[in-house]
């Protein structure tokens, strides 16, 4: 079990950190494993239908140097972090604190939150449209049978969970391990079946009005690119629990550029297998029916039985980082302390309840919500997007200022372009995923309000600062029109 403390005994900066024993720690092999087993979930398993319901060849390739450059930026800015500022333990939401105040602080652990539950209410969704390929009595994973089922699962995840971190951290690392090997076999079978003719057929998308302009095309698949390596900062959350803080950022580069490679490659070997008109009417997880393209039905059940343990896998590293994040907020009273209660095991076992709690609530919501799979990773991208932009922020804001930056002029600069490069492309991922979900994350963020105002009151502060007034009214204004276009009909899930 990784250590963690109560607040009774241990500090960080301004509030408190992990002291367990160094033996108790999470190396460097488990902080990898984490941001791998994170960002390689469902998502990789849909992403040829994902991607071809938006673009086109010349449209993905362009994306993915957008995403690789953008997303590679906000790696180097979780690693300057972990590195410059290792007082400040629970990453997003921590940056967020201590370079915009306590109400943004709270914004970017609510969101994160938020994301990570709904993403795994996705997984659930995804992971019995899987098993309704062989048995049609889980439909597209929303039926009453694949409910129970998911039910079964997330309280199985919860109560291993719930005797211990490391232990849990442990079976993600062997699920991780195991889930990458279907993951090459398919991207060397595909490489074989590659045609360089079906991949440059119709480039720019041209032959299908559907997908608009190449800078439409472009800006539509961000979500999903974004949705891919959500999980890039889950060394970061566990920076307290890191038995070396220097681990915390090679973590998180080395498990960028592995996810990078894998998901780049299944992506266009697969528009080199079939076209995308192909591909964007498969049945997720749609790898599945690629491989059947090229090798036959054993193909279907091989990325089928990867993708099993796959979620397996992610849904494990999501309760983890779920429970982490309010844990860690809770630890510094951005949260309300009940969040912070541990169980005997030094689990936080209250924001592991409640976690598990909203995701059983919303896998009910799916019985009766016509929201797809695809719909509820776009909603949770969306969730996690502002938390982000605050992390990339702050970086730059550290470089600005040149703090923690004394007799490194040159290290200075390259942080500046670094983070500014990382709040551009944070900026343009809040344009591509349009209004729709702007006000939808609104319609989300506004009710955790009322946990600030509780943990303001447990110290006894006033609960909003004059310009987190005028933020908490720019919110509320958006979660109106959101629930009044729910309403009205003009915005769905």
């Amino acid at each position: 079990m990784s250590g963690s403390t109560s607040a009774s005994d241990t500090k960080s900066g301004s509030g408190p950190v992990a002291t367990s024993a160094p033996s108790n720690k999470l190396r460097l092999g488990a902080l990898t494993a984490l941001v791998v087993g994170s960002m390689v979930g469902g998502g990789i398993f849909s992403l040829p239908q994902n991607m071809a319901v938006s673009a086109d060849a010349g449209a993905v390739l362009i994306g993915w140097a957008i995403t690789a450059v953008g997303m590679l930026t906000l790696a180097f800015v979780f690693q300057t972090l972990a590195n410059r500022k290792p007082e400040l333990d629970g990453g997003v939401y921590a940056y967020a604190k201590a370079g915009f105040g306590d109400f943004m602080g709270f914004g970017s652990a609510w969101g994160y939150w938020i994301s990570a539950w709904l993403g795994n209410v996705g997984y659930f969704v995804l992971l019995f449209s899987t098993a309704g390929y062989f048995f049609p009595i889980f439909g597209e994973g929303n039926t009453p049978v694949a409910i129970v089922c998911s039910s079964v699962l997330l309280w199985c995840v919860h109560f291993l969970v719930l005797r211990g971190i490391k232990e849990a951290a442990f079976v993600n690392l062997v699920t991780t391990v195991a889930k990458i090997v279907p993951l090459c076999l398919f991207i060397l079978l595909c490489l074989f079946a590659f045609k360089f003719q079906i991949f440059t057929a119709d480039f720019w998308g041209q032959q299908n009005p559907k997908l608009g302009s190449v800078t439409n095309q472009v800006r539509n698949m961000m979500l999903v690119t974004v949705w891919v390596f959500i999980g890039i900062e889950g060394a970061s959350i566990f920076s307290a629990r890191a038995e070396k803080r220097t681990d915390v950022g090679k973590a998180t580069v080395i498990g960028f550029v592995g996810v990078l490679f894998l998901l780049v490659l299944v992506n266009v070997l697969s528009l080199g297998v079939m076209t995308q008109p192909q591909l964007a009417v498969l049945q997720n997880p749609s790898m599945a029916g690629v491989l059947e393209h090229v090798v036959g039905h054993w193909g279907a059940i091989l990325i089928s039985v990867g993708l099993v343990i796959s979620l397996a896998g992610a849904l494990l590293s999501w309760v983890l980082l779920c429970a982490e994040i309010m844990f860690s907020a809770a630890r510094d009273h951005t949260m309300p302390t009940f969040l912070h209660k541990e169980n005997a095991k030094k689990v936080p076992a209250n924001a592991l309840w409640l976690t598990n709690g909203m995701v059983q609530l919303f896998l009910v919501i799916t019985m009766f919500s016509k929201g797809t799979y695809l719909s509820l990773i776009y909603l949770s991208t969306s969730m996690i997007l502002l938390p982000y932009f605050w992390s990339a922020a702050y970086a730059l804001l550290l470089a600005v200022r040149g703090e923690t930056y004394a007799g490194e002029s040159q290290e200075r600069n390259k942080d500046l372009v670094i983070s500014a490069i990382s709040v551009i492309y944070a900026v343009w991922l809040l344009y591509a995923g349009g209004l729709k979900y702007v006000l939808l994350s609104a319609l989300l963020y506004a009710p955790g309000a009322l946990l600030f105002a509780k943990a303001k009151r447990e110290v006894g502060q006033p609960v909003f600062t004059s310009i987190e007034k005028i933020i908490f009214v720019v919110v509320v204004i958006g979660a109106l029109i959101a629930a009044f276009g729910l309403y009205k009909g003009f915005l769905t899930l």
